[in-house]
């Protein structure tokens, strides 16, 4: 049976839409090994996977380069058959060219796609398309020639333990709001997520996750809210328990970031604020019960980049601020 490493040590959100790979790959061999390599601190996603036989961790934090050489001849003892690795930089390409493996899958825009028996070109489609390609599908033009062109969702798997640990949060009615993100312009203000909690049902406790850094964000939105039911999560759960929790919302709200991509692999419902980005370039929600909200007109600035800013290049920050709380609430009709 063929043995596959896939290779994504980029960001949270980055490994959640790589599981996708690893669903595709299992449905067309169901016996084959499976192993995963992710950066340290993104391996608690892949917890107790049932289809992956081994996670791999590269810590980047502490003697990086020396961590790097050796992950990769521990890898090439491994003997894949496919390494799959749709991240674009040069370190995994070099993992991806001294492994050994027989398929090597990637995209061009990798430096050491030279080494690739399968190159794709990697396309970001522009920002008003009305048919953009996600990221989920461009990462399974990787595997169409060894599977099928028909690309899956990712998914993550709460342990039992997981949906115990956030049981006791379900009690009544909830809606969870993740309101940070690494990059300023891709996150919605403080002030806009404070005066949208204001109004949402009263009948509905808000949770705040994040991780410990977001802290502090989150306590001031509690403080400044008047929504009589808030509680912060913000480093008290795990990623899979965060998940398992966004599962059973009435409605998560989030950025252009992580835990939108939660939401789709958990199939919850959720609501994506987009601020400088767009959803054209491949990271909108997947299922039929996500919608994408952001600013009604054309800005001549927007997008501003493919990722975000530290902060808004023409300074007015319309994108984010010009979104109405109208817009958030479209779901609130079904309540009654």
């Amino acid at each position: 049976m063929p043995k596959f490493l896939i290779i994504q040590t980029a960001f949270i959100g980055d490994v959640v839409l790589a599981t996708a790979l690893v669903e595709k790959v299992h449905k067309y061999y169901p016996g084959a090994t499976i192993d995963f390599l992710v950066r340290k601190g993104n391996e608690g996603l892949l917890l107790h996977h049932p289809y992956l036989s081994k996670v791999w961790v590269w810590d980047k934090s502490k003697n990086k380069n020396k961590n790097l050489f050796k992950l990769t001849a521990d890898i090439r003892k491994e003997k894949y058959s496919h390494v799959i690795n749709p991240h674009r930089f040069g370190s995994s390409g070099f993992i991806t060219w001294l492994s050994g493996a027989r398929n090597k899958m990637g995209f061009d825009k990798n430096p050491f796609s030279f080494c690739y028996t399968k190159k794709v070109k990697h396309v970001i489609s522009a920002p008003y398309t009305t048919q953009p390609i996600h990221e989920t599908e461009r990462n399974q033009a990787l595997i169409t020639d060894i599977t099928s062109k028909n690309a899956l969702f990712p998914r993550l798997y709460p342990t039992p333990a997981d949906y115990q640990k956030v049981k006791p949060f379900q009690v009544v009615p909830y809606i969870c709001i993740a309101p940070s993100s690494v990059w300023f312009t891709k996150q919605f203000p403080k002030e806009k997520w404070i005066s949208l909690i204001n109004i949402l049902p009263a009948g509905h406790k808000i949770y705040l996750l994040g991780g410990p850094g977001d802290t502090p964000l989150a306590e001031e939105i509690m403080q400044a809210a008047t929504h009589n039911n808030i509680e912060s999560l913000c480093g008290k759960l795990s990623f899979l328990q965060s998940a398992a929790l966004m599962q059973g919302a009435a409605m998560n709200y989030v950025n252009d970031s992580g835990p939108l991509h939660f939401a789709s692999a958990m199939d919850a419902p959720v609501t994506a604020v987009f601020c400088s980005t767009v959803p054209a370039f491949g990271f909108g929600p997947l299922r039929n019960n996500g919608k994408v909200v952001e600013i009604q007109e054309h800005l001549y600035c927007r997008p501003c980049g493919l990722h975000g800013h530290k902060a808004c290049p023409e300074g007015h920050f319309r994108c984010a601020l010009d979104i109405t709380n109208d817009q958030l609430l479209w779901w609130t009709s079904k309540l009654t």
